[in-house]
């Protein structure tokens, strides 16, 4: 059945939006006659290294881009792309050096900052200048345990500006989730705060930090920003921000690195073990967040562009991107709701926010908290949401056109710390349909397949992408023979990208995520996505948020569903009558749980993503190997040993 259109972009709009002229210069140049979007993500996959190299010319990337435009393109993993070119991401980033409104910092505490493009050239300088003198040389890792503030962009332009590499967690991770991640990587460098805001609270992590510390032998320096003013006595190596930068130093330099040197290190959740270190390289990263930025949400140097995000989820890194384009991009450390709905929405209002960006969760909670941004807000400039970190809900597409803003375009995106972007995402010029992710990126051959690895429309299977893309990772850190990079990705479909989303293709080309594919229920060899069950359960009042995990049971699997509830609430069995009745009504007689139980809270990630599978094997008493991967380990207590499941 095709979704309802939500909103639809006027001729005008089309005609003016980037991708409309990014057509048009194909055409111009290869003499083509593309006129639709199917046509043009059409032609940049059958052709893709023309695709990418016209990304290069379009964006006018500064560096050499050398003479072959892809090596192996066929072979997954094994394809090199720009195998001559050398670049600098900071450069690309740094283009500008002007007045223009380069950043501007906005904190839950009333704090603001900002910094001009040329300010922050100034400052990236600056730090540069004194890492390079401390001996940071290119392929050196710095690591941050940041807020989302000034000082981290900063960090992270200085170092990839000397060709190191940068690797960024945010400071609300235990001591052990940290040095699981950077201990891995051996950093030189460590940059940290001394403390930092969240819902009302100022946290001194001084005492944390410096436990950090010890279990990093690699660091030789540990530079501390005065973010919360506790002003921490320092030890021995240690240095302040203000005082480690080299004010003397006016110029900028920047050493040009291989197209696939590394630039950032990214680390999966780590809620099954270790985490991953996922290795991205300088110049992928740089060309797909062009084209996100540039094409698929038209992002240009008028816009203000905003994503709630921590320093350690992707879309930090996503974000900063913007400054390639000469945004303003707005930075915001705190909790979304201190002191009320209302923070972020003023924010927007006040700092003429084009672009907003946050996860389906928060849309999901600000409903529930019935706030509405359109009766209380003025927002002219709001022409753009973005959503991702889990599926976006029918219901919440509803709740944006009704209650924020009916003239936007609201896109749900959906890739990955695996690709540092997105497989799924917007357009500025398709319509929106409810419940669906807008297309797939250009370049990209996104395809859904069935469990005989046949593409499929209009089913859902597992979604995969069957050409090779610069922005595909370099591997993983201290993975010398490649065997874990491959087994992520490449063992369940030969020459295929497997991405672990459970997806199908629409009529009209979007796409529907209906969950991870570890996660997928299967009571009766039917496969059930989770993301249909808590659609359907989260409609009703009571219901804050769910989780549902399959539980095995009499040489089966059965469905349970556990809810958090208001304040207040208990599950009576009214409740649970009425959540079934919901889901049976709205999905399928498969869909409904054979056990609802009530709990006091949801064990998540540190970046928001609610963890089924560290559940189901506390259900099934199983070891949880890595707890500080969670942000609220504490809970998976209210799973282990409930009578309802014996």
């Amino acid at each position: 059945m095709t979704q309802k259109i939500m909103w639809q972009p006027d001729a005008n709009q089309v005609a003016a939006a980037r991708i409309t002229d990014f057509m048009n210069t194909v055409n111009a140049q290869a003499n083509l006659q593309l006129t639709t979007y199917d046509d043009l993500h059409q032609w940049s996959v059958a052709h893709s290294d023309q695709f990418w190299s016209q990304i290069w010319r379009y964006f006018d990337v500064i560096g050499e881009r050398g003479e072959r435009t892809v090596v192996d393109a066929n072979k997954l993993p094994g394809a090199q792309w720009f195998p001559d070119a050398t670049l600098n991401f900071a450069e690309n980033l740094l283009r500008f050096n002007d007045d223009h409104i380069a950043l501007v910092f906005r904190g839950e505490n009333g704090t603001r900052q900002q910094l001009t493009y040329a300010e922050l050239r100034h400052e990236v300088a600056a730090l540069a200048a004194a890492m390079k003198a401390d001996g940071v040389e290119p392929g050196d890792r710095v690591a941050a345990m940041m807020p989302n503030c000034i000082e981290t962009i900063i960090g992270m332009l200085a170092t990839t500006s000397l060709g190191a590499i940068w690797s960024s967690c945010s400071p609300d991770f235990g001591v052990q989730g940290v040095v699981d991640r950077f201990g891995q990587i051996e950093p030189k460098l460590f940059i940290t705060v001394d403390g930092y805001y969240y819902n009302g609270k100022q946290l001194d992590i001084s005492e944390k930090t410096a436990a950090i510390r010890q279990q990093l032998p690699t660091v030789e320096r540990t530079l501390v920003v005065d973010f919360s003013g506790f002003k921490p006595k320092l030890n021995t190596g240690w240095a302040h921000w203000n005082d480690y930068l080299d004010r003397s130093s006016t110029e900028l330099t920047f050493t040009r690195m291989p197209f696939n040197a590394p630039l950032y290190i990214m680390f999966s959740s780590g809620t099954t073990g270790v985490p991953k270190c996922i290795v991205h390289g300088i110049g992928g990263t740089l060309l797909q967040h062009l084209k996100e930025h540039g094409l698929h949400t038209d992002i240009d140097r008028d816009d203000v562009l905003f994503y709630f995000t921590t320093c350690g989820w992707m879309m930090w890194n996503w974000l900063v991107s913007g400054l390639a384009q000469g945004a303003t991009l707005l930075l915001f450390d705190g909790s979304p709701f201190y002191p009320g709905p209302e923070a972020l929405w003023d924010i927007a209002e006040q700092e003429k926010i084009s672009v907003f960006g946050t996860s389906a969760k928060y849309l999901s909670a600000l409903e529930k908290a019935d706030y509405k941004p359109a009766e209380s807000n003025q927002l002219p400039m709001l022409r753009s949401i973005l959503t991702t970190g889990s599926v976006l809900a029918p219901e919440s597409f509803d709740y944006v056109y009704r209650d924020i803003k009916a003239n936007l375009c609201l896109s749900s995106i959906s890739g990955g710390t695996d690709i540092v972007s997105c497989f799924a995402l917007g357009n500025p010029t398709l319509p929106v349909y409810r419940g669906e992710l807008q297309c797939r990126g250009l370049g990209l051959d996104v395809q859904v397949f069935n469990d005989e690895g046949q593409a499929v429309t209009q089913q859902k299977g597992e979604l995969v992408c069957r050409n090779s893309f610069p922005c595909m990772p370099i591997g993983f850190w201290n993975d010398n023979t490649g065997e874990r990079y491959f087994n992520a990705y490449f063992a369940r479909f030969e020459n295929t990208w497997a991405h672990g989303d459970y997806a199908e293709i629409t009529a009209h080309n979007g796409v529907i995520i209906y969950g991870r594919s570890d996660a997928v229920l299967n009571p009766g060899g039917v496969r059930i996505g989770t993301a249909e069950i808590y659609r359907q359960v989260e409609k009703i009042d009571a219901v804050l948020e769910s989780i549902a995990i399959g539980q095995r049971w009499q040489d089966d699997e059965r469905v349970v569903l556990f809810v958090r509830l208001r304040e207040g609430v208990q599950l009576t069995d009214e409740l649970q009558q009425q959540i079934r009745q919901v889901i049976r009504a709205n999905a399928t007689p498969r869909h409904v749980p054979a056990i609802i139980a009530q709990v006091s809270d949801i064990p998540r990630t540190i970046s928001g993503k609610i963890v089924e599978l560290a559940v189901r094997q506390v259900v099934h008493g199983e070891t949880v190997k890595n707890t500080d991967a969670l942000a609220n380990p504490e809970a998976l207590e209210y799973f282990r040993n409930r009578p309802e499941l014996a």
